[in-house]
């Protein structure tokens, strides 16, 4: 009986299954292979599409526009590209968006400002210092106007700044996507405790919606040139 049992667990394990043909194996080791990467368009689409968000955040007496092109004589364009505008009650905000992906250096008073120290940018808080003017030289019968300069980054940049330019009693503000809608609301908050008499009635805003709204260029052969002479202008500073 005992030598039996001691056959019994002295008995071969079960031989293991076959492995699988080359074919199987050479498709598995391709579905390993790495996604592609995110197109920039595809990237850009994303980031609108965050920003869209924090717009339909704000408060119902705000109005928003997007993608605005206006004429500006003193652009080398022609034209000034705004990337979306908040029409409040007490100012305007101007939104400039950008998709870098490393350190933003900076200063409100340099001309350029560097990425991760690889390579530079007009600094864009000059370059919405020109969309505003452009702005404000198209609205007509309002009889004051003050403007905030918003940039705002992606969360893949981290910021090497003015810290003014962080504070929300400042006029020009740098800040991620994700908090646009925030640091609208509390510069909101600041201006209606300075002064709790709006700046523009809501007859006003709605003019200002329309006389931008009108104002826009929509041809797209248009856009498209803008777009062309941007980018050259870009290539020459950077091989500058």
């Amino acid at each position: 009986m005992i030598k039996k049992l001691l056959s019994f667990f002295q008995q071969k394990p079960a031989p293991k299954p076959p492995q699988k043909s080359g074919k199987s194996q050479n498709a598995k080791s391709k579905s390993t292979k790495p996604r592609p990467k995110v197109e920039s368009t595809r990237i850009g689409e994303l980031g609108e599409h965050k920003i869209n968000i924090q717009l339909d955040q704000l408060p119902k007496e705000c109005k928003s526009l997007s993608d605005l092109m206006l004429p500006n004589p003193k652009s080398r364009t022609g034209y000034s590209q705004v990337d979306h505008l908040v029409i409040s009650p007490y100012c305007l905000f101007v939104i400039e968006t950008k998709n870098y992906n490393g350190e933003i250096k900076g200063g409100r008073s340099d001309q350029q400002w560097t990425v991760s120290n690889r390579f530079k940018m007009y600094n864009p808080l000059r370059q919405n210092y020109g969309h505003i003017k452009a702005i404000e030289s198209l609205i007509e019968g309002v009889p004051a106007l003050r403007s905030v300069s918003m940039i705002s980054f992606t969360m893949r940049c981290r910021f090497s700044i003015d810290p003014e330019l962080r504070k929300i009693q400042s006029d020009e503000l740098i800040v991620y996507d994700v908090e646009l809608s925030e640091f609208i609301s509390r510069k909101l908050l600041r201006l209606k405790t300075e002064n709790p008499e709006p700046l523009f009635s809501d007859e006003q805003i709605q003019n200002i919606y329309d006389q931008l709204s009108r104002a826009n260029i929509a041809d797209p052969e248009v856009r498209k040139l803008h777009v062309e002479k941007i980018t050259s202008n870009k290539k020459s500073m950077s091989n500058s």
